[in-house]
């Protein structure tokens, strides 16, 4: 993504970030409450997917949930239904508090490096200061240019009726660099600047790692593939994998009676360091066409990239049919 902010997007697409911190000793229960409210987001109109990230280090137990709507009526439709209402009663002694939400209409979701960290950064503009906080916004992005690890930072404005926050996102290319620069001295002057422009603010962190293994320009226009296709990408390098490691280390680890536990264990590192540094990047290069939404523009290139995987998938399966009688 372009490290411009963006003061607003042209995009239909609506997102809800939510946060909650969950009590001691009830994770289990709300992660099976989280699962039947994505279950039930999914049933509405327009719902393009949600993601759960679990606390970081220094978060006390905060969770952070967010949902894609294809815009701002299918998301409000969810947030204002009597199902979601429901849910957040059976919820409710789940959490310490009431949960906070920030709704950003407009942008799309981006690519990610495995240590990328996202913040999310919710203002209290004062009336009548709209201009002056966009100008200060403009001081401190210039700052966060400056900053290492800077990735970008996406500025969405407040949905009469919906939102009233003013919402920052920026991300860093790790944790580290990210509190480096919350931290900062330059940031703390920059806050105190901007103490005549907003009342409060607060601050969330969130990570991801799936979206590791599909990296691509830093271009507004060359985001993560869509979700089907990083599955059928991750499939056609995984199954490959597998079948020649069980034929090869785990036929191996069979002979010398390693314990079944111990040799799956040996597996998943295997094969996942090998899909992280090896196989994954060539498979991007390879399906770079199909992959980068700004090439695959036409309902043509969806199929052609589509077909060629599903080939593939056919070619292995034969290969390891014929292979293993």
């Amino acid at each position: 993504m372009s490290p411009r902010a963006s003061r607003d997007s042209a995009a239909e697409h609506a997102t809800v970030v939510t946060s909650q911190k969950v009590r001691a000793g009830r994770v289990d229960d709300y992660q099976r409450w989280q699962a039947r409210t994505n279950e039930a987001a999914r049933e509405f109109e327009g719902f393009e997917g949600a993601e759960v990230y679990p606390p970081g280090a220094d978060a006390e137990n905060e969770w952070v949930a967010v949902f894609r709507f294809s815009g701002i009526g299918p998301l409000t439709a969810w947030l204002a239904s009597d199902r979601r209402r429901e849910l957040l009663a059976e919820g409710e002694g789940l959490f310490e508090g009431p949960p906070t939400q920030e709704v950003l209409r407009g942008g799309a979701p981006a690519e990610q490096a495995p240590e990328t960290v996202t913040a999310v950064i919710s203002h209290v503009v004062k009336p009548g200061r709209e201009e002056d906080f966009l100008r200060w916004q403009e001081k401190v992005l210039k700052a966060q240019e400056a900053s290492p690890g800077f990735m970008g930072s996406e500025m969405f404005k407040p949905v009469e009726g919906v939102q009233e926050r003013w919402v920052v996102v920026f991300r860093f290319d790790s944790r580290e660099h990210l509190e480096n620069w919350l931290e900062s001295d330059v940031r703390a002057r920059l806050l105190e600047e901007g103490r005549d422009c907003f009342t409060s603010y607060d601050v969330r962190k969130v990570g991801s790692a799936f979206s590791g293994w599909f990296r691509f320009d830093k271009g507004a226009q060359d985001g993560a593939p869509p979700n089907w296709k990083q599955a059928m990408s991750v499939i056609l390098a995984l199954y490959p994998t597998v079948m020649v490691l069980n034929l090869t280390v785990g036929s191996e680890l069979e002979s010398l009676d390693v314990p079944g536990y111990i040799a799956l264990f040996i597996g998943n590192v295997l094969s996942v360091s090998a899909l992280t540094w090896l196989l994954m990047p060539l498979v991007n290069k390879a399906l770079a066409f199909w992959l980068v939404p700004a090439r695959a523009r036409s309902v043509r290139v969806h199929v052609a990239g589509a077909a060629v995987v599903m080939l593939c998938y056919l070619l292995f399966i034969v290969i390891f049919g014929l292979t293993t009688h």
